[in-house]
């Protein structure tokens, strides 16, 4: 009975929410699976790592059933390179057999699907950068959902980045410093960040209860409406992002006016 009633609420609220305005660029903070672990008094993680991976299978099809255009997910820090390198190394494992297994699916192909990979990857061991890397490569040509997977990403970092390479791109001979610091606008900026070419981030979604970003996306999240869940990620499901995808289409976004 219990069953019955959330699949009847989860159709009804689909089809309000299909009559909304969509987020085209939605974030998710990918947060609780330590949390889920213990909960279920498992002293090792790896078994929510691994859960956590296998959701994506299911944010993916939520994605493209709502008609969202991009979805960027922040699956690893790089403050977490400081966990013990057990607990990094389930947390990278699980992303590998994931994202390979992703990339080599048909369903994947046939849906659109386009992988990309931010952050400071080359701090990530050569076999998480060669399954990102291949990812890429066999996804280059969709373009229905671009899957952004922020990795060893750090939101001050990517910032940085983007400044640094923007002033190089600057920097000439006989160019005096004033010339340089003329370009220096949020538009030029935006070109660099690790997201450019991307549609403007609408929504971030935080899971596992925690109420704050942590940096994810700082730029890119000026205009963003923000939503927190309570449900720990592996625990996420299509009734929680439908809610949140209400709440965005009931806010009125007002852009500084």
């Amino acid at each position: 009975m219990i069953r019955l009633f959330y699949w009847l609420y989860e159709r009804r609220l689909r089809r309000q929410v299909r009559g909304g305005p969509v987020p085209q660029h939605v974030g998710i903070i990918l947060d609780g699976n330590r949390r889920f672990a213990r909960q279920r008094g498992h002293c090792d993680p790896r078994l929510a790592y691994e859960l956590g991976a296998e959701k994506l299978d299911d944010v993916l099809t939520w994605c493209i059933d709502l008609k969202v255009r991009a979805v960027t997910l922040w699956a690893f820090s790089i403050d977490n390179m400081r966990r013990p390198p057990a607990e990094v190394s389930a947390i990278l494992t699980a992303v590998e057999k994931k994202i390979a297994a992703l990339a080599e699916d048909a369903v994947t192909l046939r849906q659109g699907i386009r992988f990309k990979a931010v952050g400071r990857l080359e701090l990530l061991p050569p076999s998480t950068i060669s399954v990102l890397r291949k990812a890429v490569e066999r996804t280059t040509d969709n373009d229905a959902l671009t899957v952004t997977i922020a990795i060893a990403y750090g939101g001050r970092e990517e910032i940085v980045d983007a400044l640094r390479n923007l002033i190089r791109s600057q920097h000439r001979p006989g160019c005096d410093l004033e010339t340089v610091l003329d370009e220096l606008t949020p538009g030029a900026i935006d070109e660099y960040l690790y997201t450019a070419g991307l549609p403007d981030l609408d929504l971030i979604i935080r899971t596992s209860g925690e109420i704050r970003l942590s940096g994810f996306l700082l730029w890119q999240s000026a205009r963003s409406e923000l939503y927190f869940s309570d449900v720990n990620w592996p625990e996420f499901r299509k009734l929680d992002f439908l809610r949140a995808i209400r709440a965005f289409q009931r806010r009125r976004r007002r852009f500084g006016e």
